[in-house]
């Protein structure tokens, strides 16, 4: 052990050593001795102990004056916690830092630059004793200082990060949590710092930040030092990778987002007094993402590691949010913070609550929603610190970003809208701690809303977080799962947005009955397929200029498609791992691949498209064969590379028995054969040649899900387009439930999965009360109807039971 009085080195310290070094200190010191030898990379450094802190206040006479400079505070006066808060800070930057203290830390910078060479720079971070308790988040709160080199530069950095122990958030956070200021303490960490100015940086956590789903480790990352991540100046890249499956060895990116990136933090120039500064990127390295896909399974590899740690230690499942850097000399990765997420973490598990907005207005901004919650009220724009007095509580907060100095004013914000910033930025982080929906990287919000607007801000959808204009009307379900039975008839989920997918699982539920990959494609994709094989019969100049804009970074157009649809359908099938996701192939009709990019290149005009070139006509077809080649390649990838071998492939509108087989010959020509590691592909039940001829098509497949929509249609001969004759679609009229039942009853027979997807049984309870009695395998309904139909189908089974008995 050292013998000095004030500092500890990493290898020195443990996580219990909290009350001397603070929390951040001690995370370091826990990871530095047990997870290096397992492979994690941690900078070596040494801690400045809370000791020295009470030294420099006592020995420099302020601690009184501390004392009477607070006494009185009006917290909720922005003016007098300024005063007061620089007050203090001034008083103890006059305290100095004592020879006795610096003597020991000056050799300790020393022993550092004999281990990286002369004049090593550091950084310089604040460590608050009472810092990263499980409760509570003090990040962020004190400061941090980087690229320090030298005596002079180091003296300085440590009385400031002393003196930061009193910012004006600290403060305030502070008398908010019931902390006695004169219980808490500041230790300094010091540890050498990674050349990510010359790389690229960011945050991990190992959950999902906005619906606390547990089974992904979400990367955020941008160019340069991470300041500008957390600062929430720059829209960063996103990355989830699905724990399960990395564990055993799988490339398991289940999705990427590429952030705009536009500017980056590095060294200060020469020997100019500005340590750091702000530069462009250009904008070839803004448009591709700032880590490659080994480097993003490494750092998901030392996240599993490190969760795995602190949740032994714990003996309980511990999220973690964790700081990364990779060194631009050496193209090491580093973990660089780590300390336990301390909002999901908290959350109660037995009651789920979703919002749903009643109806739309004139959108005034997007970007991405923070928390899933909704909220409307007057927009107040703030463009600086000194506006900030003028904020009223309830009112929604615009701004270009915030800082912990703003954070007095964003607790009585009804939500917070920013241009800029990403998931992992200030203002997220502090909106989820305070469980106020946020809509960050909008781009131009502080534009679009004026003060005084009554807006809706809607983060319940997904990813995307919108700002609407009007006050719009919203409901709250709220539901408790404390003891909830489950049915005997399986209820599963109709979903084609992966963002959603995440907070959907939360949903109790047996599944995916029905993931719509037409969603993926002409949202996320937007090219037609055919269009991106061949390209040279896009003849439209404009569109080619879309194309290549939207593919700009891809290694070739193909690889664009595959990338995009296996990340949206592993999205979906890893929020639901290991309980099965059923993926329809492509099921547009030819008028709809037309309106996507160069559709209108390669698909017919018809007459009557719903019963034209769709579905399984296509997939074998020389017209579309190598489009559906591109799906299969997509499935394939999110079944094993991804390694999630609960997806279940389901062909639409499939007429013939030898269509079927031709169709099953094109997906085992790409890889996709039924029963090989555990393929199983089902069948859309939607013409009535599919129950006719149900047990030839049940040799060729593993189960059938009657799409009752598609069936109406076709046993009543109703066009379910057309106005004229709507009153005649009825999924109750005795020929449809006829065909249902022949459906469901030649599935069992053959030994076969039978399920229905579609609106009947949410609209009609007698007709979901029909297929129980029937003895349907699965229900599969859209998410906003499964609760009110699981209690319904508990009823029924409850009520047949007696029948049955009697």
């Amino acid at each position: 052990m050292s013998p000095a009085k004030y500092i500890r080195w990493f290898n020195e310290i443990r996580n219990e050593d909290v009350a001397s070094v603070g929390g951040k200190n001690a995370s370091l010191g826990e990871m530095y001795q047990d997870l290096t030898k397992a492979g994690v990379k941690i900078p070596n450094g040494f801690a400045i102990t809370a000791d020295a802190y009470w030294d420099v206040v006592r020995t420099g006479g302020v601690l009184d004056e501390i004392r009477v400079a607070l006494a009185g505070l009006d917290k909720t006066s922005v003016v007098d916690l300024a005063d007061r808060g620089k007050k203090v800070r001034d008083l103890i930057l006059g305290a100095g830092i004592p020879d006795s203290i610096w003597s020991e830390v000056s050799s300790a910078y020393d022993r550092l630059c004999e281990e990286y060479g002369p004049d090593t720079d550091v950084a310089v971070r604040s460590s608050a004793t009472a810092e990263d308790l499980p409760t509570a988040s003090f990040a962020g709160q004190q400061e941090t200082y980087l690229n320090i080199r030298g005596y002079p530069a180091l003296r300085e950095a440590c009385s400031k990060c002393f003196a930061s122990l009193f910012t004006d958030r600290a403060i305030s956070y502070r008398i908010d949590q019931d902390f006695d200021h004169f219980k808490v303490a500041l230790s300094i960490g010091i540890m050498k710092m990674v050349r990510s100015d010359m790389a690229s940086s960011g945050v991990i956590f190992t959950l999902d930040t906005e619906t606390g789903f547990r089974d992904v480790v979400f990367i955020t990352g941008s160019y340069g030092l991470g300041e500008n991540i957390v600062q929430g100046a720059v829209n960063p890249d996103e990355f989830y990778v699905f724990k399960p499956t990395a564990r055993t060895g799988h490339r398991a990116i289940v999705r990427k987002n590429i952030g705009d990136k536009k500017i980056k933090m590095i060294y200060g120039q020469g020997t100019s007094k500005v340590l750091t500064r702000n530069v462009e990127v250009p904008e070839s390295d803004s448009r591709r993402f700032c880590i490659t896909d080994d480097e993003i399974l490494v750092l998901a590899g030392y996240a599993l590691r490190i969760e795995d740690h602190y949740s032994q230690k714990a003996n309980q499942p511990v999220p973690m949010d964790i700081e990364w850097a990779k060194d631009g000399i050496t193209g090491e990765l580093f973990i660089v913070q780590a300390r336990p997420e301390t909002v999901h973490s908290q959350d109660a598990k037995d009651v789920l609550l979703t919002y749903y907005l009643e109806q739309r207005g004139p959108v005034l901004a997007k970007g991405k929603s923070v928390g899933e919650k909704i909220a409307s009220g007057r927009a107040r724009v703030i463009a600086d610190v000194s506006r900030l007095h003028e904020f009223m509580p309830g009112e929604i907060l615009v701004s270009d970003t915030t800082n912990p100095d703003w954070e007095p004013v964003m607790k009585t914000a009804a939500a917070i809208v920013t241009n800029r910033g990403g998931r992992t930025c200030h203002a997220a982080i502090v909106s989820r701690e305070l469980g106020v929906p946020a809509v960050v990287g909008t781009n131009d919000a502080t534009e679009k809303i004026r003060t005084g607007q009554e807006v809706t801000v809607n983060c319940s959808e997904g990813d995307a977080g919108v700002v609407y204009e009007g006050i719009l009307p919203f409901h709250v379900e709220k539901v408790s799962l404390a003891g909830l039975r489950r049915p005997k008839t399986e209820i599963m989920m109709n979903l084609g947005e992966p963002d959603q997918a995440f907070a959907f699982s939360m949903i109790p539920n047996n599944g995916i009955g029905l993931a719509r990959m037409e969603f993926v494609i002409s949202n996320y994709i937007r090219i037609h397929p055919m269009a991106l094989v061949h390209p040279e019969k896009v003849t439209d100049e404009n569109v080619r200029a879309q194309i290549g804009e939207l593919t700009y970074g891809a290694d070739t157009p193909e690889e664009y498609f595959v990338g995009k649809l296996s990340q949206g359908i592993g999205t979906i099938a890893a929020a639901f791992y290991p309980k099965p996701v059923v993926v329809r192939m492509s099921d547009f009709k030819t008028n709809e691949y037309a309106n996507l990019l160069g559709g209108s290149n390669f698909e017919p005009a018809e007459s009557n498209p719903m019963l034209g070139f769709r579905g399984a006509s296509r997939y074998y077809d020389e017209r579309y064969r190598e489009g559906f080649a591109l799906e299969c390649r997509a499935m394939k990838r999110v079944r094993e590379e991804m390694g999630l071998t609960n997806l279940i492939i389901m062909i639409p509108f499939c007429r013939r028995v030898d269509e079927a087989e031709k169709v099953l010959a094109e997906m085992a020509k790409n890889g996709l054969e039924r029963g090989e590691n555990g393929l199983e592909i089902y069948v859309m039940c939607e013409i009535p040649n599919n129950i006719l001829l149900v047990d030839e098509f049940s040799r060729l497949f593993d189960g059938f899900s009657i799409g009752s929509n598609d069936l109406t249609q076709l046993t009543l001969g109703v066009d379910r387009d057309s106005g004229l004759v709507a009153h005649d679609f009825d999924e109750r009229d005795p020929g449809v439930m006829k065909f249902v039942s022949m459906a469901i009853q030649g599935a069992r027979r053959n030994k076969r999965h039978s399920g229905l997807c579609g609106q009947a049984p949410s609209d009609y309870p007698e007709f979901a009360e029909f297929l129980v009695r029937e003895g349907i395998d699965s229900i599969s309904l859209n998410p906003d109807s499964v609760m009110k139909i699981t209690l319904k189908v508990v009823e029924m089974e409850e009520r047949l039971e007696k029948e049955r008995t009697k």
